[in-house]
């Protein structure tokens, strides 16, 4: 089967895109990648070419989705604008990316007869949760511009399925981390933060609440979908690790052996929301459970940035550059720049 991946490579699209191609491996994969900041072809460079070709576009493009969707007969929509903070301070790119670019995605490949679509969502677009947890069915309530385009996302998808028939399933996974992902991020950041001997920031009193979920278990949850998921459903990912955020920057300070003194308490971030919690007994019935510890992918996590520097320190170094972010906080922050930290 030959299938198209959008943002592979991304995070969570990399990771997906090396997980699917050992489990099947008569498949092809199609990576469509804008290559932003985020995104790197050196994720995969390692990855057979007969079996996986990098296609350079924007998924806005109507042109080169066209040409990348041709012969596929599954898209995996992983492609977005994903960082809260980026989203206050350039709303744009987020609707233009997460809202625009998935329309014209679900247009062609309603146009190429797709057998199945999974979009890529996240628990934010629930908004803030505190108290228990919700089910696929809760409002949506987000509450910040990139929870508000991904949640736009996830409504046109569904309006797709049941409009035109295509054939929709969407994806909600709770915050995802491991190996190779972006420093902007809190567990990346605050790694190389630490390992470089500079502050962590943290928003406000940190008690913020999130699940954490290491990224082959959130790759398993969505090949479980593709495999035996129902079309035209939701499923939420949510992993079995809550905790506060100043909790995982604690444990992440012990991993490395550094003092609680670098913690930095900083200006929490505008409508910061305070607890995000899933159920996903759905997706369970479809025989996937999360199968990392937070302690183990915690611990795994470090240990590759440690042996990784020439891949993050370059990135670290430019966002260092960018006036837009603030890891070096030697001329203190601006009003949007307080704590580029916690999710």
């Amino acid at each position: 089967m030959r299938i198209l991946v959008t943002g592979g490579a991304g995070f969570i699209g990399s990771h997906f895109i090396r997980a699917w191609l050992k489990a099947h491996p008569a498949d092809t994969v199609v990576n469509l990648d804008a290559l932003t900041y985020a995104g790197s072809s050196e994720r995969l460079a390692d990855v057979d070419e007969r079996r996986h070709a990098l296609l350079h576009g924007d998924i806005c493009d109507g042109a080169i989705v066209e040409q990348a969707i041709a012969g596929c007969e599954l898209l995996v929509h992983c492609a977005a604008e994903t960082h809260v903070d980026r989203s206050i301070t350039n709303a744009a790119k987020f609707l233009r990316t997460n809202i625009e670019g998935t329309r014209v995605l679900l247009e062609a490949a309603r146009a190429a007869g797709v057998k199945r679509v999974i979009h890529i969502s996240t628990d934010e677009v629930y908004g803030p949760v505190l108290n228990g947890a919700v089910e696929e069915t809760a409002p949506l309530a987000p509450k910040s511009p990139y929870a508000a385009s991904k949640a736009a996302g996830d409504l046109l998808a569904q309006s797709y399925y049941a409009t035109y028939g295509l054939p929709v399933i969407v994806v909600r996974p709770t915050n995802c981390y491991g190996p190779g992902q972006f420093p902007e991020k809190l567990i990346p950041l605050a790694i190389t933060n630490v390992l470089d001997g500079r502050s962590v920031p943290v928003y406000g009193d940190g008690q913020q609440r999130r699940a954490w979920l290491f990224v082959t278990d959130a790759c398993a949850a969505i090949q479980a979908v593709i495999e035996r998921g129902a079309l035209g459903e939701v499923y939420n990912v949510a992993g079995e690790s809550e905790q506060p955020n100043l909790q995982t920057v604690g444990m992440i300070l012990e991993l490395l052996r550094a003092s609680a003194s670098l913690i930095e308490h900083v200006a929490d971030r505008p409508g910061h929301d305070r607890r995000y919690a899933m159920r996903d007994d759905r997706l369970r019935a479809l025989e996937w459970q999360p199968r990392v510890t937070f302690a183990d992918g915690l611990a795994r996590t470090t240990a590759w940035y440690r042996t990784q520097e020439m891949w993050w320190r370059p990135l670290v170094r430019q966002l260092r550059e960018d006036s837009y972010h603030w890891l070096n906080r030697s001329a203190g922050p601006s009003p949007h720049q307080a704590a580029r930290s916690a999710p």
